[in-house]
């Protein structure tokens, strides 16, 4: 751009000159016509600072030239200089350069942009990446002339010259276009991009994969390379995903099912899949080890923008409903979703965050299909809760609010509110076979009835505030509440060679637990004026507790004594908790590429449980008497101290980080009831850290990442007090338990080519843990008494948790993904290998369970139109399982599933839909290998003119074959267990599906 007459000058030489930007021309002009030393006027264009006001400067360099014009003439240039450049440097590093990238074409935001700073010698200044809004930041920029490339896979690289002064924050916004080779892609290959690997992140373009009008977000990542449902839980590449995010933001907090059933597939661009590191990591840029796998979910442009969702209700055979609703509203950062059900069928909202109340109970929680004698200490098992879909029939109400918005520039909010309540009715026979160093085999087989009530709110909330553009705070908090009732009624027997009959127990148990936990984050972040040098401070908070009640009613035979043992108990428990953690990081830049980080974590957790059981005394009525052997009161404390130093290497092919921390521990327990003793031990660890990765090209990145973590037992670990729920199967703590050390390391590889759309994904992780907390299981051949004076009888067991070394757990997986042109579909291929190796003690005697298994896959999902929408799978298992105590339990199974779903629109308002299973046991024990196929299907009418209206009639398990198998193994037993499930019946449903888009899409900051 041309200089106007207004900032055009002549000096004394007759040369024009413009005036620097923002000074006093009068000023500017006095100063050129006197400086006339070669390259002065070049310098001081780019020294002189936009906010200098000059005029007393002016004066007094006039009155210097007046009195000497040729000595203090380059005196006064000289100290001119030094002065401008002392003004820029107080005035440094405040100014931002901030903006968005979108796509020429079709106006979308594009993410993983890779954007470069230069000066104009070509040197980097910094470098960063789009983020899922498509928006980038460059910030504490020294003033001047710099030259921004932005670059992208499939897009034009592009160039801008970008002028900075003082405190500016400029905003430069950008557009790219695809390049003409990917256009030429595009025309004539006819193969769209499905997938892209930016650094560790695969990218899953929703577009490739074809679904239904109808189907949800659960619905379209089944059909992505990598990703797989096992059990009910999603997992990429090989591990569990924990955390599903909306454009970025948190949805129910960290329940990945909530956001992935109830999100429409319509709405989605993009699918991200990558290991989200903490808010402290992000900050600072050394992982922290943390991290958890993550999906976020990019929303198309227009979609960002309206209402959608669905209301439905249906009724059917044998009293069997299902209603619900869930509606979002979206509006540029505003996001609003409301969801609630109910129904009888098994369809539930469901997360371990809900099991609060539940988890880590003591003895007196007594839930349904629980592995007596496998769960360690007495805990409870997360799955024990998990409502599965063949397991046990259950009734469940549910309701959640979820808000996210931008609160001004400087405010970002998300919370949600969730609550659930599941009543679920269970029937199961079990069979168990153990790992026993005896001539004679030990097998237990059992029934069960239960009815468990769960009931439980979920209250989460993230505040994150920039107070400059130097501070910033973050406030996490997050309260769960739960109540569960459980009665459950066992008939249990344990027999030698599976014919004699050792012992037998009728056993019938009630128990209420009122739970809550309360945790809170604050994260304090400052960036000095200096580049990568930061200051962090981390609180946390976690407050715990349950209350409970139950009773135990029993009758236990053993056969070789003719001792018979009747049990009439009431028990109490209190258990409290707390825990607080600090950390105080420091990061400074070594250079261009290298920064260090030096942190202080501290953190104490206290823990008190307490036990009280009484017997029922038949000589008085309502007479209950205090059972010291199985009552206990114990409190713990556990202090650590770790201080770290971590070393980060960074350029655009390399990266890593090498850390290394000491920590000292301490772990008191204290004892006050039926005897008082004290427990005091130290602990000093060297743990160290590491990260390694590199860039081979924008679409191919390999990762390892290694770390090491110290471990407290935790409380029921420690408490000595017997677990008698089941009496032919009593369980402890330990208090001599040792804090165990774990070592962790994980190697990732993904590569895509965009031009054929062909992927693959390779993982590799391995565990080994020093110190584990295993079982120590006593199995009575004899009248026994153990430590604490209780008598073990023979046909009865004792388990209590100790220390041993040689735990392993290793996982191999691998995924390849490529389009089947003519059957317009794309195929996915997954190989994994699984291997425990769990050490254990039995009767004194150790033994290594070695649990190997194999799994291999294939998904070929249609890509034809969203009319016809099918997907093909198979999965085959096969377990090798050997014990070093005992060859003869060494056993061998396998397991398949296949099964077809297909959807087909007729007519644009005919829609058919059908889905098979086919699953088969084999290798199980006797009357447990199975081979059923669960058979749905529905027909369906879009009613009114937007077809927004569908009557739809449905059968559930048509062929009335559907069965619930289960095989456990663990280091002292094998165990396969059958449970009722829900069976055929057909249902009629109305279901009103909302969408109501802008036409134009808003910006999502």
């Amino acid at each position: 751009m041309m200089p106007t007459a207004s900032n055009v000058y002549r000096n004394m030489e007759g040369r024009e000159y413009t005036t620097p930007l923002g000074s006093n021309i009068t000023t500017t002009r006095f100063f050129y016509k006197h400086l006339t030393l070669s390259g002065s006027r070049k310098l001081l264009r780019v020294l002189l600072p936009s906010n200098l006001n000059l005029l007393a400067l002016r004066t007094s360099f006039k009155n210097l030239i007046k009195k000497n014009p040729l000595k203090l003439r380059v005196t006064a240039f000289l100290t001119l200089c030094a002065f401008l450049i002392f003004s820029n440097f107080i005035n440094a590093q405040n100014a931002e350069l901030s903006g968005t990238i979108k796509d020429k074409a079709d106006n979308q935001t594009i993410i993983g942009v890779s954007l470069q700073l230069n000066l104009q010698s070509g040197e980097l200044v910094k470098g960063t990446v789009t983020d899922v809004n498509g928006n980038y930041s460059f910030k504490n920029l020294n003033p001047g002339i710099y030259i921004l490339r932005s670059s992208f896979v499939g897009y034009e690289t592009i160039e801008n010259t970008v002028r900075i002064i003082s405190d500016e924050k400029k905003t430069l916004n950008l557009t790219m276009e695809v390049t003409s080779l990917n256009l030429k892609t595009v025309t004539v290959e006819g193969t769209q991009s499905r997938m892209e690997q930016k650094g560790d992140t695969s990218q899953y373009n929703a577009d490739a994969f074809k679904t239904n009008p109808d189907a949800n977000a659960d619905d379209l990542i089944t059909k992505m390379p990598g990703i797989t449902t096992e059990g009910g839980t999603v997992k990429a590449g090989g591990e569990d995903v924990k955390r599903v995010l909306i454009d970025g933001k948190p949805f129910f907090g960290d329940d990945p099912n909530l956001a992935l059933k109830n999100i429409p597939a319509e709405v989605i661009d993009k699918i991200q899949v990558f290991e989200q590191m903490s808010d402290q990591a992000q900050f600072t840029g050394f992982d922290d080890g943390q991290g958890v796998k993550t999906i976020n979910i990019v929303t198309k442009a227009g979609k960002n923008n309206g209402q959608f969702g669905r209301v439905y209700a249906g009724y059917g055979e044998g009293n069997t409903y299902n209603a619900g609703i869930n509606l979002n509203y979206f509006k540029g950062d505003r996001r609003i979703s409301i969801l609630g059900l109910t129904n009888n069928i098994n369809q539930q909202n469901f997360s371990t965050e809900d099991l609060v109340g539940a988890l880590g109970a003591d003895a007196n929680q007594q839930v349904p299909g629980r592995r007596r004698g496998g769960r360690r200490n007495g805990s409870v098992d997360a799955s024990d809760f998990l409502v599965d879909q063949r397991g046990g029939i259950s009734e469940t109400n549910a309701v959640g609010l979820n808000y996210s918005d931008q609160w001004g520039k400087k405010a970002k909010v998300t919370g949600s509110y969730f609550f659930n309540q599941s009543n679920r009715n269970y029937e199961a026979n079990l069979f168990r076979e153990f790992v026993f160093q005896s001539d004679s085999a030990l097998f237990y087989s059992e029934d069960a009835i239960a009815n468990n009530l769960n009931a439980n709110h979920r209250i989460n909330f993230r505040f994150e505030y920039d107070i400059d553009s130097s501070n910033s705070i973050l406030i996490v908090p997050k309260l769960s509440l739960q109540n569960n009732r459980n009665n459950e009624s066992i008939s249990g027997i344990n027999r030698l060679l599976n014919t004699i009959d050792e012992s037998s127990s009728e056993t019938d148990n009630y128990n209420l637990i009122t739970g809550f936990n309360f945790e809170n984050r604050i994260l304090y972040r400052h960036k000095f004026k200096k580049p990568k040098r930061t200051l962090s401070i981390t609180l946390d908070t976690d407050i715990n507790g349950k209350t409970g009640e139950g009773e135990l009613i029993s009758y236990n035979e053993y056969f070789f004594t003719g001792v018979i043992n009747e049990l009439n108990q009431n028990s109490d428990l209190l258990n409290y908790g707390n825990r607080i953690r600090g950390q105080i990081s420091f990061t400074e830049p070594l250079g261009v590429n290298s920064q260090l980080e030096m942190s202080y974590r501290p953190s104490i957790t206290n823990s008190f449980n307490e036990k009280n059981t009484f017997n029922f005394d038949p000589l008085q009525e309502n007479l209950y008497i205090l059972d010291t052997n199985l009552s206990n009161s114990f409190t713990s404390i556990y202090e650590a101290h770790e201080v770290r130093l971590s070393y980060r290497y960074n350029k655009s092919k390399v990266s890593f980080m090498l850390s290394a921390s000491g920590q000292q521990a301490s772990l008191i327990g204290n004892q006050d009831f039926p005897f008082v003793f004290q427990v005091n031990r130290d602990f000093t660890n060297f743990l160290p850290r590491a990260m390694f990765n590199y860039k081979f090209s924008n679409t191919k990145n390999l990762r390892v990442f290694y770390r090491s973590s110290a471990n407290a037992p935790s409380i029921n670990q420690l408490q000595d007090v017997i677990d008698n729920r089941n009496p032919l199967f009593l369980s402890s703590g330990n208090s001599d338990l040792k804090q165990s050390v774990n070592h962790f390391m994980v190697t990732r590889f993904g590569a895509s080519n965009p031009g054929n759309a062909r992927n693959v994904f390779l993982f590799l992780m391995g565990n080994y843990t020093q110190d584990y907390v295993a079982n120590s299981t006593t199995i009575a051949r004899s009248d026994t008494v153990i430590a604490d004076g209780t008598q073990l009888l023979r046909g009865s067991q004792y388990s209590r948790p100790v220390n041993l070394d040689g735990y392993f757990s290793g996982r191999a997986f691998a995924s390849f993904g490529l389009p089947v042109k003519k059957l317009k579909s794309n195929l996915n291929f997954t190989e994994a290998l699984n291997y425990n190796r769990i050490p254990a003690l039995i009767n004194g005697n150790l033994n290594l369970a070695n649990n190997y298994n194999l799994s291999q896959g294939l998904v070929l999902s249609s890509n034809i139109s969203e009319n016809i929408d099918f997907n093909i799978g198979y999965t085959a298992n096969y377990s090798i399982v050997k014990n070093s105590l005992q060859i003869e339990s060494d056993n061998n199974y396998f397991s398949h599933s296949a099964t077809l779903k297909f959807n087909y629109i007729l007519k644009e308002r005919i829609i058919f839909n059908t889905q098979a299973i086919n699953t088969i046991f084999s290798g199980l024990s006797q009357d447990f290998n199975q081979n059923f196929t669960l058979l749905n299907a529905s027909l369906a009418y879009k009613l009114l003119k937007n077809k927004s209206l569908e009557a739809r009639v449905s059968v559930y398990d048509l062929l009335n074959q559907n069965n619930s198998i289960a095989r456990t193994v663990t280091e002292t037993f094998i165990e396969d267990v059958n449970s009722n499930v829900l069976n055929r019946y057909f249902m009629f449903t109305l279901v009103w599906n909302v969408r109501n888009f802008y036409a134009k899409a808003l910006k999502v900051e």
